[in-house]
């Protein structure tokens, strides 16, 4: 392989990726393509040049900006609108035209490749409709929900949802447009013979993301904590006993470097990629962390109201990528609460007028 193209490449999982792989693989010729919408996303340029990551300034919906990147031997696409709440109160044109039509860009340059493509598509499990997961079965603790020993949904266990999880019904705009894109990525695979993997990727996380409440929400939670400013439980009885499995940016290079190398043996599949049930925080867990980290602790508002395409629950259970790889996520909790605080300790100057 000599060409890798990154599409989202000054996102934080697309800029952690590409200098992973150049950190790993010094003669790969790494491209970064990325539109600098995101706030943040700019300080990513010279973080990625220092690496001799290459830099295209554009956007995968212009067919313009893809085709002029050329041949390729392998896509990592990485772009994304990634809020849940995209389109709710907005014109939902930007993540149609990112998260489907920019995918489909992608694919067309995969497609005219002088030889078969390696193209991995990192979706969401927002792709799981939300009604569903409500109606999973769920026990309550004192610092959390737990998903219970029984439960009447195909693909759903203690141990999280599987890829055998029902798809019909509602998932939000985002969820949509990411599982049209997986949708489309079968049939290419299929007549094209481009050679596609779907990682279905729960919350990632890792210094250097920019976070926001509706995503990025563990890098959102350490920041508010380092800075002293305010936070709210919001629905589900306000105590913050909501959970997600959370997944270290460097696990997921871990995983996909694996799936690249024996690429083959991955071809047309579809993986839930995640920390799992071991590696997961309920809101108040996560307070928990951050408070010992950072030393500070905040006042957290009690908002009865659940949020818009919320749910109370989400855990990957990754056994079918395991078992395909032998990949398993190494980092706890613990290691990335304590890494994003040291981060931002760091560059305390550099974040404070993006993060604060």
């Amino acid at each position: 392989m000599d060409r890798m193209l990154i599409t989202g490449g000054c996102g934080f999982v697309g800029s952690a990726l590409a200098i992973s792989f150049r950190r790993n693989y010094p003669q790969l010729t790494v491209i970064a393509l990325d539109n600098l919408r995101r706030r943040g996303s700019e300080l990513s340029v010279a973080r990625l040049k220092r690496w001799g990551v290459e830099f295209v300034h554009g956007d995968i919906r212009n067919t313009e900006d893809i085709n002029g990147i050329g041949n390729v031997d392998a896509i990592l696409e990485c772009s994304a609108e990634p809020s849940v709440l995209a389109g709710y109160n907005s014109s939902p044109e930007y993540l149609v035209n990112t998260n489907l039509i920019g995918t489909i860009n992608c694919l067309e340059l995969a497609r005219r490749g002088a030889h078969p493509t390696t193209f991995i598509f990192l979706s969401t499990s927002r792709v799981y409709p939300i009604k569903t997961i409500n109606q999973l079965n769920i026990e309550e603790t004192e610092t959390r929900f737990e998903l219970s020993d029984q439960q009447d949904i195909p693909g759903a266990s203690r141990s999280g949802l599987s890829e055998r999880f029902p798809l019909e019904g509602v998932r939000s705009l985002y969820g949509a447009t990411k599982l049209a894109s997986e949708l489309i990525l079968q049939e290419y695979v299929d007549i094209y013979g481009i050679k596609g993997v779907v990682n279905r990727c729960g919350v990632l996380t890792g210094p250097w993301q920019f976070g926001k409440v509706d995503q990025g929400v563990i890098v959102h939670w350490v920041a508010r904590h380092f800075w002293r400013q305010r936070l709210a439980y919001f629905g589900f009885g306000a105590q913050g006993k909501q959970v997600r499995d959370i997944l270290h940016v460097d696990d997921l290079y871990s995983l996909i470097d694996t799936q690249i190398r024996d690429i083959d043996l991955h071809v047309g599949q579809t993986y839930n990629v995640g920390g799992g049930r071991d590696i997961s925080l309920s809101l108040k867990e996560l307070t928990t962390l951050c408070q010992r980290f950072t030393g500070n602790s905040v006042e957290i508002d009690a908002i009865i109201q659940d949020r818009v395409a919320d749910i109370p629950i989400y855990l990957t259970d990754h056994s079918k990528v395991t078992t395909a790889t032998g990949w398993h996520p190494k980092r706890s909790p613990e290691d990335i609460v304590q890494e994003i605080a040291m981060w931002l300790r760091e560059y305390e100057d550099t974040l404070e007028g993006i993060l604060k």
